[in-house]
């Protein structure tokens, strides 16, 4: 008998940019986290999977992919042993049933090696400092591949972590300020990362859980993040005004006024929002005065990681191709996408793929139809949900451009033979 495909499986996939190949790497990285050592699936596991080949992964697997999908296996198309796909499948367990008894699990095994005696636990500096470290390593993630859903439940389960942590003990007043901050923190982190994987939804429910936290933690710093991303979603959204009113509300904080690099980061993310509402007027002078304001920055000066980590000179120009872009300005675009590239620090792997992809954008719109599809052809990864629909959206211009051309089949060919189920 021959295998059924797993359509479900393949499905999922196409929609948020997963090749065979990273999701296998995804899913190794996630079974490192639950066993401690990596696991050592390929692209051809993953090909097996999808083929029907494999009905039902070993249990460490699919308790991995699972974490990765953030769906139980059954809803992915697998079928448990002894079963036939087309009966009925047995009621899910209630995910919230499933975590109290892994948590009961876990509390019981503490009990087991806990002291005879428990003294009063006092929260120090040292646990926000761990939880500052584990921000990094959510930080360093997003900019190697950002969008991902783990990294999204990640940031959430750890925004968790620094909240339970409140009630663990007794803290002073600042501490738990600490606290509340990096729960805002790491929640503004789940939101960007569905931002970015263009699960929207998820990302509205993160930002109001942000904000609040926000409030509670006091840090003008991170209230700017959050609704400067706010700014961001809505704009990806397709509400300019929307993301008018929020963007202004983090260029409204002191801190923009006291840190020019601050002011810099919200006027050039409302320039890209002026060139999705189309005016050039407004975009031209919110690129000039985020320029200004970055030149009068101090670089010596105290500022979090996630700003140190990615706002600079490329990422300005980064936002001012978006805008040009927008503006179908494709002269315009193209000059800050190289400029873009040439100063793109080398860990902004993410980065480098979205500007790879506008730059290639704006050498099309100008009818440089060679050129673009070489630039398109050296983009370095295509499992990030925007890239691959920008990808798409590319080859799709090209059809419209050129149909049946020889530049058109190379275009098509090399999607073939590279990114194959990505775009």
């Amino acid at each position: 008998m021959n295998a059924e495909r797993n359509t479900v499986l393949d499905g999922w996939m196409k929609e948020h940019g997963y090749s065979s190949n990273s999701l296998a790497e995804a899913v190794n990285a996630a079974v490192g986290d639950l066993t401690g050592r990596v696991g050592g699936l390929d692209g051809s596991s993953v090909r097996d999977w999808k083929a029907g080949r494999v009905r039902w992964p070993k249990s460490a697997t699919r308790v991995a992919l699972e974490k990765v999908t953030g769906l139980p296996a059954t809803a992915l198309g697998f079928v448990p042993r002894g079963r036939v796909s087309s009966a009925p499948a047995p009621p899910e367990e209630d995910p919230v049933k499933r975590r109290c008894f892994l948590t009961a699990g876990s509390a019981v095994a503490a009990a087991a090696v806990a002291p005879t005696f428990t003294a009063p636990h006092r929260i120090g500096t040292s646990d926000v400092e761990r939880l500052q470290g584990r921000f990094g390593e959510i930080i360093a993630s997003d900019h190697r591949y950002g969008g991902r859903l783990g990294i999204e439940q990640k940031a959430a389960a750890l925004a968790d972590e620094a909240l339970a942590l409140q009630i663990s003990g007794s803290a002073s007043q600042r501490v738990r300020a600490y606290l509340y901050g990096c729960a805002a923190a790491f929640r503004s982190s789940a939101m960007w990362a569905a931002i970015d994987g263009r699960r929207y939804d998820d990302a509205v429910r993160h930002m109001r859980e942000a904000q609040a936290l926000a409030e509670l933690a006091a840090d003008p710093a991170i209230k700017f993040r959050i609704w400067s991303h706010a700014g961001t979603l809505y704009r990806h959204l397709g509400h300019p005004a929307e993301a008018t009113a929020a963007n202004d509300v983090a260029r409204s904080l002191s801190l923009t006024r006291r840190d020019p690099l601050f002011a810099s980061l919200g006027l050039a993310r409302q320039a890209a929002i002026h060139g999705e509402a189309r005016n050039a007027t407004a975009t031209r002078r919110s690129v000039e005065q985020a320029q200004d304001a970055m030149d009068r920055a101090d670089p010596g000066a105290y500022r979090p990681v996630w700003m140190t980590s990615f706002y600079d000179q490329a990422e300005l120009d980064s936002l001012a191709l978006s805008a040009y872009l927008a503006l179908g300005e494709y002269e315009m675009a193209e000059s800050h996408a190289h400029r873009c590239l040439a100063a793109l620090r080398p860990h902004m792997q993410r980065s480098k793929a979205i500007a790879t992809t506008r730059l290639a954008c704006a050498q099309l719109g100008q009818g440089d139809l060679e050129p673009a599809v070489l630039t398109a052809m050296s983009v370095p990864a295509a499992h990030h949900p925007r890239v691959v629909g920008m990808l798409r959206d590319f080859g799709t211009e090209i059809h419209n451009i050129a149909p049946n051309s020889p530049i058109s089949r190379t275009w098509d060919q090399y999607v073939r033979d590279t990114w194959k189920e990505s775009v």
